[in-house]
């Protein structure tokens, strides 16, 4: 499977020293920053990752506040922007400080920081631009460490999504599942990562999976929270425990308006985010309905659940979900009921925490590339060449490793170890 990324292998002697990477994540519900720390050894050409923890700092009220009032399809400034892009890259900096007090024992080598998405350019013809923010300087002049950051624009200025990037994570992690395993994650969006099967007709999918493909399917929390917030006049973020969807029914006709999106019928790879699925996108598929806010959640979660099987039905045997949908009882349940013959379970039950399997992810990646090693594997985003992801803010010292792939051989498993 990853055959065609694979370095030279590493001999004994050339096997690296284990790195403490902490990795940090804001997804698009952009509510809080997750950290993993990890230590990451590479074994012949298996990868161990060891978890040393992981932590959540919500973003303090008021820049949360100001960053949503930012989003598309709100008009914002460009001194807004430099603003949030000091605040939140500050708050990063906090948030890695006490991964590596609290987590690393007070020593770490490299954070790797996705930052904050605020836009991602999509157009009928692929992704022409994306765009986090999370100043890195302010990382590492906190922390003293080398940063990776920006991983997603070198893959989008090779002709790829840009997302998901989770594709290389899953594919080390799920590598030996029996069956044909999909890897889930329910954020804002939801994404799959399909390493292989045997694809019926009617899937989105319109030849057999040989190497992993990943992609965006559609809304999984977003338009969830955005209703949710509407309908209690922003008394609740969130529906929390489904409680709402659980008390409604799906409304047919609702739902019918809801799937007629063109999204969902193009062919992956393929990237979105809030930039289509917002508030307004909301009522404006509404139109004269006038559901309760009950039937309404219950529809949305409906559409999350269609949309995620019909991009996988027929080629998975098993769904492995992270992220904060899993924490909707009502969902999930919805998903199981679509998907009946495939095992769905959440991440937890194969090591991997479900709130902070992204952070993992990206952790990963910079590993990655401290070794000038591929974090894309081929084909998997519809870039033109798997590609080393990410710019570097050297730390203290003013030193980053230049790239070792010729010492180091590219994984193609990833086994989780015990911290304890």
């Amino acid at each position: 499977m990853l055959d065609r990324i694979r370095g030279n292998r590493a001999s004994p002697a050339e096997t690296p020293a284990p790195l403490r990477v902490v990795g940090l994540m804001s997804g698009t519900s952009h509510d809080a920053v997750d950290a993993a720390a990890v230590e990451l050894r590479l074994v012949g050409d298996t990868l161990m990752l060891t978890l040393l923890g992981h932590l959540s700092a919500p973003y303090p009220q008021r820049l949360r506040s100001e960053l949503v009032a930012a989003l598309p399809p709100a008009p914002t400034t460009l001194e807004t922007v430099c603003r949030l892009d000091t605040g939140i890259g500050q708050i990063f900096a906090d948030v890695a400080t006490r991964a590596v007090a609290e987590l690393c024992a007070g020593r770490a080598d490299l954070v790797v920081s996705h930052g904050q998405t605020v836009f991602h350019w999509t157009a009928d013809d692929g992704v022409r631009g994306t765009l986090q923010i999370g100043e890195p300087a302010w990382i590492a002049e906190a922390t003293g460490l080398p940063v990776v950051s920006g991983l997603r624009t070198r893959d989008v200025a090779a002709g790829g999504q840009g997302a998901p990037l989770v594709g290389l994570f899953d594919a080390l992690w799920l590598a030996g599942r029996p069956g044909s395993a999909v890897a889930l994650n329910l954020g804002g969006i939801a994404n799959v990562t399909v390493l292989r099967g045997t694809v019926e007709p009617h899937s989105l999918l319109v030849e057999p999976v040989e190497t992993p493909l990943a992609f965006d399917t559609g809304p999984a929390c977003a338009l969830l929270d955005a209703a949710t917030r509407h309908v209690t006049n922003g008394r609740q973020a969130f529906d929390a425990d489904g409680a709402l969807a659980a008390r409604g029914r799906v409304l047919p006709d609702l739902l019918d308006r809801l799937l007629d999106e063109p999204y969902y019928t193009r062919p992956a790879p393929k990237s979105t985010g809030k930039e289509l699925f917002h508030l307004d996108y909301l009522l404006a598929r509404l139109g004269p309905l006038q559901p309760t806010p009950e039937d309404l959640l219950a529809t949305l979660v409906a559409l999350t659940a269609r949309t995620v099987a019909d991009a996988v039905r027929g080629t998975a045997t098993e769904v492995v979900a992270s992220g904060g949908g899993t924490r909707n009882p009502v969902l999930m349940a919805a998903l199981r009921q679509e998907l009946p013959d495939v095992a769905v379970r959440t991440s937890d039950e194969l090591g991997v925490p479900t709130q902070a399997k992204e952070a993992l992810a990206f952790a990963v990646l910079g590993w990655h590339t401290w070794y000038g090693l591929p974090g894309v594997l081929p084909g998997a985003t519809g870039a033109r060449h798997p590609s080393v992801l990410g710019s570097v803010t050297p730390g203290a010292d003013g030193r980053f490793p230049p790239g070792r792939a010729a010492a180091v051989g590219q994984p193609s498993r990833l086994e989780l170890r015990d911290g304890a």
